[in-house]
């Protein structure tokens, strides 16, 4: 499942990050309300972690375009106000569930499983693609529960591009998810990696689309 943590208080937003990664979720972080905005209109997400007061653009102003543009991601807010009058808000402008500083991690992680039982999401480590199945934990793709052997590049390839399933992946986020942040690998080096993946997958019915001059698209049909 696809998170996003949006805190200004990075260490928080980090412990919060490690939890979710631990249990096999991909999380993406962002620290002001600008950015978050435009990511979760560019990017979206399975879930969202809000926190009210951030810099740049309020969290309520974010929950506020989020909901204008139709989008009915599950959000929980992180608050540190107490008063009554600003869970209200939050809630009134759309959120699914709030929570006030200082919280336990498990607090958390429960009322995350209970927003995506709600919105009947698969809050778990693994992925099903039609007959195979992603261990996030592991990094493993399985077959009737025995691993495939795919080399590593190939497995954080699928990785991403499942992490954004149905939507389409650039060849610049590839390269990050796979060579890591600043890497100065081109895009052309990325091509292999999704060749030599799309004809593993293809004989179990999951294509890897190529959007010509934007990236690619993973898509699950049948055998």
């Amino acid at each position: 499942m696809r998170i996003a943590v949006i805190e200004d208080n990075e260490a928080l937003a980090n412990g919060i990050a490690f939890r979710l990664r631990d249990r096999g979720h991909a999380v993406d972080l962002l620290h002001d309300g600008q950015e978050a905005d435009a990511f979760l209109a560019q990017e979206g997400a399975d879930l969202v972690v809000l926190d009210l007061n951030l810099p740049l653009m309020d969290g309520i102003d974010v929950l506020r375009s989020l909901r204008r543009r139709g989008d009915n991601t599950p959000v929980i807010l992180l608050t540190a106000r107490s008063e009554t009058a600003e869970r209200v808000a939050g809630l009134d402008a759309g959120a699914d569930d709030y929570l006030t500083k200082p919280f336990e991690m498990d607090e958390l992680e429960a009322r995350l499983r209970a927003m995506a039982r709600r919105k009947n999401l698969e809050f778990s480590a693994c992925d099903t693609l039609g007959p195979l199945v992603f261990d996030r934990n592991g990094r493993q793709l399985l077959q009737d529960g025995q691993p495939i052997d795919i080399p590593r590049k190939e497995i954080a390839t699928l990785e991403c591009l499942l992490e954004r399933r149905g939507r389409i992946v650039s060849k610049s986020q590839l390269i990050t998810h796979v060579y890591g942040t600043g890497s100065d690998a081109d895009d052309s080096a990325i091509e292999p990696h999704v060749s030599r993946l799309r004809k593993r997958l293809e004989p179990f019915g999951i294509r890897i689309k190529t959007a010509r001059g934007l990236g690619y698209m993973l898509e699950i049909g049948s055998v």
